[in-house]
């Protein structure tokens, strides 16, 4: 049985008329139903500008492209429900917030809309308490941004060397793959404070290098990013590992052959084939990780303790990320101030995950 798109042409059939000359008589064009003809055997399905009011159905069943299919919309039910739930109406809502002015987080009165959240938190407007708030510009952003382009780039090449360090190794492949992947199931915050003794000044950092440098507790803001980039480097190699480790091994051994049989170098090998085999994998964690980063909070609370060098005790938050600014304000009751911090990540995070998606347009290979 076969589906045939029927274009009736007239037919000509030869006859005599009374002067016995052939002549042309159109035949009479069969009709035709839209669906199934049983006496056939064939599925009829005509072309015509012509609405066709009943469905077309095949041995009973009603074709999906006429109707909808409300049993697909019963299975996404819960679904868009909890999306619904736990995240369009926080997103809606924190927007609603940021916009808010006195906002009462307990009652959820407010007096008025206005813009001045945002101008309180880069500094452009007083605060209540008659000064400009700039921990925001000084240290949120500038330390997110640091820590994002600092370890995004470098975690993902040191997962692709690692990757194919571990693919080309047969012997104690899968012990190895167990021992990189560890990291990724142990607790961060007892991994930060393990960071947190290495970096001491009495810790392994300053026996190995005889040195008395401050790392951690009262250090220089920009002494104290080398640990805490680290730690968050090497926190998120494994996860990296695991999918880039899954590409390779989708990747068809031909390639490399033909690579040793044109006495190929290893390195030109990995950047012209590996690579852009791996462009679809590299893609994706460069978006999940672009994010992550840009969320980053639990380093800072592990190794830190708080928003600055000396912990709690910080006067000055200059170790304070975004997400720990909105944290910080959330606990202090300052929401309005928090949603428009949250608002802004937002965008920016929105940015450069268009941005990625464009540029991948010409570097990602399927």
């Amino acid at each position: 049985m076969g589906i045939e798109f029927l274009n009736f042409l007239s037919r000509k059939k030869r006859t005599h008329n009374t002067e016995g000359l052939p002549t042309a008589e159109p035949e009479k064009v069969p009709e035709y139903e839209e669906g199934l003809q049983e006496n056939e055997n064939k599925v009829i399905r005509l072309v015509s500008n012509k609405r066709v009011k009943k469905p077309y159905k095949v041995t009973g069943i009603e074709d999906v492209a006429s109707k909808n299919n409300w049993k697909a919309w019963l299975y996404l039910g819960p679904v868009v429900v909890l999306i619904s739930i736990f995240l369009l109406y926080p997103l809606i809502n924190t927007i609603f917030i940021s916009f808010a002015k006195d906002y009462q987080y307990a009652t959820g009165r407010f007096s008025g809309f206005t813009l001045e959240n945002f101008g309180v938190i880069f500094g452009w407007v007083k605060t209540g308490q008659g000064g400009l708030e700039t921990y925001f510009t000084t240290y949120a952003i500038p330390n997110t941004l640091i820590i994002t382009f600092v370890t995004v780039p470098v975690s993902i090449l040191l997962a692709l060397i690692i990757s194919v360090a571990l693919n080309s190794i047969k012997w104690l492949q899968k012990f190895l793959q167990t021992v990189f992947f560890l990291p990724y199931v142990t607790n961060a915050v007892a991994i930060g404070l393990v960071f947190s003794v290495i970096f001491d000044k009495s810790g392994i950092i300053n026996f190995i290098f005889h040195s008395n440098t401050v790392w951690v507790y009262g250090a220089d803001r920009w002494v104290a990013m080398i640990p805490l980039c680290l730690y968050i480097v090497w926190n998120s190699i494994p996860f990296k590992i695991l999918i880039l480790l899954s590409g390779l091994q989708g990747i068809d051994k031909q390639y490399y052959q033909a690579a040793q049989i044109d006495s190929c170098p290893k390195a030109k090998t990995l950047w012209k084939i590996t690579v852009p085999l791996l462009s679809p994998q590299i893609l994706y964690l460069m978006i999940t990780s672009f994010i992550g980063s840009f969320k980053e909070y639990t380093s800072v609370v592990a190794i830190f303790n708080g928003p600055g060098t000396m912990g709690k005790n910080s006067n000055i938050p200059d170790m304070e990320t975004i997400v720990y600014y909105v944290y910080d304000n959330v606990e202090k009751g300052n929401t309005s101030r928090a949603a428009a911090a949250g608002v802004f990540l937002f965008i920016i995070i929105l940015i450069f995950t268009f941005v990625q998606f464009g540029v991948s347009k010409k570097r990602v290979h399927y």
